[in-house]
This record gives structure tokens, sequence and C-alpha cells, in this order.
């Protein structure tokens, strides 16, 4: 590091509050030539500066972290207008970028593929016995599946709870308490019993699916969360192709084994859940500064990082802590009267119609096309794992080229088609070879999967997209899952079983549905669009003049790269310098 020298009429004090700044503080009148000793200079060597940016309070010392200050004799005078910040290079934020990438997306999405096992196993196990051994009749199936998605819409609004709550805590309650509910539907004796277990599973995931998007865009910026959100999404795919497989293996070794095989299917697919939740106690950051896997000078890059992302609503003159702890109203009510919001969540709507339906039918409507049990399961596998590669590539993609309604529509109209493929084939399945139909249907099978998920994972990316404030996406989030979680209503009851074996108008319906979301993905972009050209619509810095909420004009920053986090024309949604609107992701 640099060596640093005052001037011989100034010293060097540092705040240990809410700046992180070196300021210059004279401290003597003598002239430059005046030699005699100096009782408020510190002694030589005595000097140290230190920073208080990180979230968790550690500061920074010139006999500790140093890397990334050019020179402390560069440090200019504090003035109202100019806040000055430690510089930190694109190879110390790709690091910190890795680390998150390797520690924690990958947990989140094994708690979601635990989670979306838990929830999707019991189209399984109802062609495992279930339905047998409880005298399920069709409807009562049906209620099964709709209790689950009762009390998962119903208790949306939870999603709130991880800008309330440590996340640490919340998350690991929230595994442990779906891990129990689902590893206790092995006991149920009764129809009753069951959908009780049902409705108390969908409690506690709705607790903790929903908010992970949110919860991952206080980690990453906007044009790196599609990826993320598909890494934590495709375990969606991922545990309905390990639950077919897991399924065919429960099925097979526990045929003759002392309790029925539906029953060793819930115990062993949810007491994992139990045991993981311990682990999330200890592994869940409750932000980007706290992380327990990054060293001191990485936390305060990726909670710096974060700070630049969230203007408009960042304000210098605050202190950080007090930022972070303060909850803005405005955002949450600013969002719940967006058109914007509604349009992204009854695309979710009809996008989960699909999505809800398909991984608790498809082991079903497998075996109506003249499959055993067995083979059924295991034929259910493949078109999930193309789902969870498709997603992959899909958000990698939407990420690069920083656009979501493209690879949207596309994927939309793509599920379309093979829905309608299977209710065409379906309904004129007398015209056709027994060995032509049954092909037709099932390989339809793996663009709609692909298509369903693929959207799904980019309309809850989108939604965010544009919301400036960690409060404004909490919000468009429970609006949307609020909203898009009735899908479901609709979605598990598309194929009674007296519709089989071709469930013609159950396709017919997913179809539909998809094409809605390809048309309300396009109206959504065009209404982007207007706002942004139009210029005095969109989202602005603070209340759209350049001041910041209180009025009180906006500090430049210097950052990473030589902004505040914008402001390089890269349409990855930066406000540069003050009063320029809110670029959108279109």
């Amino acid at each position: 590091m640099a060596s640093l020298r005052p001037g011989p009429t100034e010293a060097i004090s540092v705040s240990s509050g809410s700046s992180s700044t070196p300021q210059y503080t004279p401290v003597s009148d003598r002239s430059e030539n005046d030699s005699s000793p100096n009782p408020n200079r510190p002694a030589a060597g005595s000097l140290r500066v230190q920073t208080a940016f990180s979230s968790d309070g550690e500061s920074f010392t010139d006999d500790g972290f140093d890397e990334g200050y050019d020179s402390y004799e560069d440090v200019q005078p504090l003035s109202s207008s100019r806040i000055s910040m430690p510089k930190y290079t694109k190879e110390e934020e790709d690091g910190v970028i890795k680390q998150f990438d390797r520690k924690l997306v990958p947990f989140l999405a094994l708690l979601y593929l635990l989670s979306f096992l838990d929830r999707s196993n019991i189209g399984n196990a109802k062609i495992a016995g279930l339905a047998d051994d409880l005298h399920l009749s069709s409807s009562q199936y049906e209620w099964l599946l709709t209790a689950f998605y009762i009390t998962y819409i119903l208790f949306e609004w939870m999603t709130l709870m991880y800008k309330l709550v440590p996340p640490h805590i919340y998350i690991a309650l929230c595994v442990c308490g779906w891990g129990l509910v689902a590893s206790l539907q092995s006991l149920a004796t009764s129809f009753g019993a069951l959908v009780f277990l049902r409705a108390a599973l969908g409690i506690t995931e709705a607790a903790f699916g929903p908010g992970v998007p949110f919860y991952l865009s206080l980690f990453y910026k906007r044009e790196e969360l599609a990826f993320r959100n598909g890494l934590f999404i495709s375990a969606a795919p991922l545990a309905s192709s390990f639950a077919s497989s897991l399924a065919w293996i429960i099925v097979r070794v526990s045929d003759n084994g002392p309790i029925a095989p539906w029953r060793t299917l819930f115990l062993v697919e949810g007491f994992p859940s139990i045991v993981v939740a311990v682990f999330a106690w200890m592994l869940i950051p409750d932000t980007p500064g706290s992380a327990s896997f990054l060293n001191p000078r990485q936390r305060a890059i990726a909670q710096l990082r974060m700070d630049d992302e969230l203007k408009p609503n960042h304000k210098p003159h605050q202190p950080q802590s007090q930022q972070r702890k303060s909850f803005n109203w405005k955002e949450v009510k600013k969002t719940l009267t967006d058109p914007k919001s509604y349009i992204t969540a009854f695309m979710f709507f009809a996008c989960n119609v699909a999505f809800s339906s398909m991984p608790v039918f498809l082991p079903t409507i497998i075996q109506d096309m003249g499959y055993t049990s067995l083979t059924s399961q295991a034929l259910s596998a493949p078109p999930y794992l193309l789902s969870f590669l498709t997603v992959l590539l899909t958000s990698h993609l939407s990420d690069r080229t920083r656009t979501r309604s493209p690879y949207l529509i596309f994927h939309a109209l793509l599920s379309a088609t093979a829905y309608l493929a299977i209710a065409l084939a379906g309904y004129f399945h007398s015209h056709l070879p027994p060995a032509i139909h049954v092909a037709i249907r099932y390989l339809a099978v793996y663009p709609a999967t692909s298509g369903f998920f693929s959207a799904i994972t980019l309309i809850i990316t989108w939604t965010m997209d544009n919301r400036p404030a960690n409060e404004g996406k909490g919000a468009s989030v429970a609006l949307l899952n609020v909203i898009g979680q009735c899908g479901p209503l609709l979605g598990t009851r598309l194929y009674p079983a007296s519709q089989g074996p071709w469930y013609v108008s159950g396709m017919a319906v997913c179809a539909g549905c998809m094409v809605g979301v390809a048309v309300l993905a396009g109206v959504l972009r065009v209404l982007l669009g207007r706002e942004m050209r139009g210029g005095g619509k969109g989202e602005r810095d603070g209340d759209g003049d350049g001041n910041d909420g209180d009025g009180i004009e906006l500090e430049e920053r210097e950052v990473l790269m030589g902004g505040f986090g914008g402001g390089q024309g890269d349409g990855d949604g930066g406000e540069s310098g003050r009063g320029e609107k809110f670029t959108y992701i279109l």
C-alpha cells in the first residue's frame, strides 16, 4: 500500500460512523516552515486509516487488508457533492460471485430439490399403491393436490419474511417443517389425515420456495440473476426426474417389504430434509456481508456491489446499517399499484397451470398409454432431465443477452405446440396406429415440460428485474405468487380419470394457457419499451428529479469501473449520474 503523507498543515482523521472515507481535518495554522513540534500531529508510524463499510462492522486498517486501494495520496478532500470509496477490481468481484455460485446457489437448489420432491412424489405414490390402500377416488386424489395449493396461496405473504427474519433461521425452520410433515405422510391411514398433512406441507413450502428468488436478488445484480434463478428452479425438473428414478427403485425393493411401497416412498424422501435443516442453519448467510465462506475483504466487496445495485433507494448520507434496517413501504405500495406487476402475475398463473399438473400426473398419463406401473416410473424421468438442461441454457443466454421476453415467448409457444400435439394425437387416436399416437404423445412431453419450466424461471426473474428496491422486489414476488399460485387450483383438476387415457381437454387447456403466457409477455415488452421511450414514466432515482426521497441531491460515489453501478450504457439497469431514468430489462 502506498505510504500516507499528510501535508504540513493537516492530519488525517477518520470517522468510524456511517462514512467509510478518510477525511482531511486541519489541526494547525502553523506556517509551512515552522518546524516546532506539533502536539496534535500523530507520531511517525502511528497513522491508522480505518474504514467501516462492512455490514458486520468489520474494519480494514493499514496493517490488515489493503488490496484495491490505489493510493491514499490520491484521497481528495471530502465535499458535500462527492464521497470517495475504496475501489475493488473486476477480478475480485468475479471471485466473490464464484464463491456464491459454488457455496450458496447449489445449497439452495438442493433445498428446493427436496421441497419439490416432497411436493410432487404423491404422483409416484399414487401408482405405487396409495390410491388402492386408502381407497381414494379420482376426486379425492385431486383434493389432495388442491389442498396443498390452497394453503400455498394463503401463505404467499410470507415471502416478505425474508426481509424481517434472519434468513438462516427462517430457511432452516422451513426446511425442518416440510421434512417433518412429508415424513408423517407415511403414517396416514385415511383421506382426511392425508388432506391435513398436504395442507400443512403447503404452508411450510410457501414460506420457502417463492421467496428464494427474492433472497438471491440480495446477492446478485439484475444481469446475473436469471442464470442463478435458473440454477435454483432447475432443481424442480431434476427433483421430478430424481423422484421418478427413486420411486422406481423404492417400489422394486420394497414391493415385498414390511410396509407398503408408497409409505416407504414418503419416509425415504421426506426425512433427509430434517437432517439438511441443521446445515441450513449453519451455512445460509443473512446478507452478502455476513457470508461465513468469504474472507473479510470479500464480504466487504459483496456488500458494496449490492449497495450500489440498490439505487435509487440508497442514500449515501445515511449510515448503511440504517439503510438496511429500514423498510420502505412506499416501494411496496408502488409495486401493488403498478399494472405491470399484474401482467407478470397472470403470466405466472397461466404457466402454473401446466407447471403444477404435469409433474404430479405424468406417471399416470404414461401408465394410461399402456405401460406398467414400474415402467411408467422409469419413463417419467428423461423428460425432466432434458428440462433441467434447457432451463440452465436458457437462463444463461438470457443473462448474457440481458433480455427476457424473446426466450420467454419462444419457450411458451414451444410448450403450447407440444401440448396441442398431445391433444390432437389423443383426439385422432382412432385414425392413427397405436404405436404412432403413443410415440407422439410421449415424445411431445419433452418440449412441453422444457418449455414451461424455462418460462417459469424467466417470469420469476423478470418480475424482479424492473424493481430497483428490495421491498419492491419482495412485494412483486409476493403478488406474483398470490395470483400465480391460483393456477394450480385449475391445473390439478385437468386430468380426472374420466378423461383418460387421452386427456384431450386437459392438454388443450395447457396449450391455451401457454399461448396466453406468450401474448402477455409480448404485451409487457411493449409497455416497458413505451415507458422507456416516453422518458417521464420510467422509474427514476428517488422522486424522479435527481433528488432522493428527502429532497437531498444524490452524491456521486467512486466505485468499481468508474461509476455508481450504472452509467455505462450497458443496459443493465444502471442509472448513470443524477436524474437518469431506470432502464428496464426487456
